[in-house]
């Protein structure tokens, strides 16, 4: 059954590669997953490998309709910031995506609200779809503060951006103790948070622009749960780790968002 807000927004599911897999392995990756993707209709598909395999992926993805996106990128247009690489480098690679504000980029190397909403001002400015990122840990879960954390996230995450942009930007709840662990949330309870945030932007943006966002789960989607979580109304994708590994799994899990 096509779900009733593709009248008003893009559903997407974008795989997250981390740091796996090796340049040597994108060319057999995409050949497999262009090949049984080939008919999707009804979901974007975007694959975001480590930033030294973009060429490669860029090459193989080209002549098909799946997005290549980055999974982070640097807050400044240029200058003396070894390592990093600019929104505007990015996206002269032929990029179209890039993960912001991912749960390990907080806690490895210590991004906060006020980078990630640096970073998402950047992207946009650059042509690029920010997949902005948003989450509690159990803690906060457990102290009955998740719908709080989320909002203060957001608000923070989009300060600054004006409505005419957002239709530009995505956003993906992924609870941080559910990324990595094979724990997800139950989709009632996903779908809850995920609706908070369509309030949130109702309530700053106006009900047009809110309804045009697309808000994805991030937290542990597989092919064995993705159905009852992509049935969900608020919820309008996957951010897919560990499963977008596998050209099949992942592929099972855009069957799912494609119904």
């Amino acid at each position: 059954m096509i779900k009733m807000n593709r009248k008003y927004r893009k559903t997407i599911i974008a795989g997250n590669w981390k740091m796996n897999l090796l340049p040597s392995d994108v060319r057999s990756y995409g050949d497999k997953l262009k090949r049984m993707a080939a008919k999707i209709k009804w979901c974007d598909i975007a694959v975001c490998p480590p930033s030294v395999m973009l060429p490669a992926a860029i090459k193989v993805f080209n002549d098909s309709r799946i997005g290549v996106g980055a999974q982070n990128i640097c807050d400044q247009a240029k200058g003396a910031y070894t390592g990093e690489n600019s929104a505007a480098q990015i996206r002269d690679l032929g990029v179209k995506y890039v993960i912001i504000g991912h749960s390990e980029r907080r806690q490895y190397y210590g991004e906060t609200d006020i980078s990630v909403n640096l970073k998402a001002k950047a992207a946009v400015k650059n042509g690029l779809i920010p997949i902005i990122c948003v989450g509690e840990s159990l803690d906060q879960r457990e102290m009955g503060i998740t719908i709080e954390q989320i909002r203060i996230q957001t608000k923070i995450a989009l300060f600054g951006i004006p409505a005419d942009k957002m239709r530009k930007i995505v956003i993906a709840y992924e609870p941080i103790w559910a990324i990595g662990t094979g724990k997800t949330a139950a989709a009632e309870e996903a779908n809850e948070v995920c609706e908070e945030i369509r309030k949130l932007l109702r309530a700053q943006y106006g009900a047009r622009t809110a309804r045009s966002v697309s808000i994805l789960y991030g937290g542990s989607m597989n092919e064995a749960n993705a159905s009852d979580l992509l049935a969900q109304p608020d919820i309008d994708g996957g951010l897919v780790g560990g499963a977008s590994l596998d050209p099949e799994k992942f592929h099972a899990i855009i069957l799912a968002a494609n119904q």
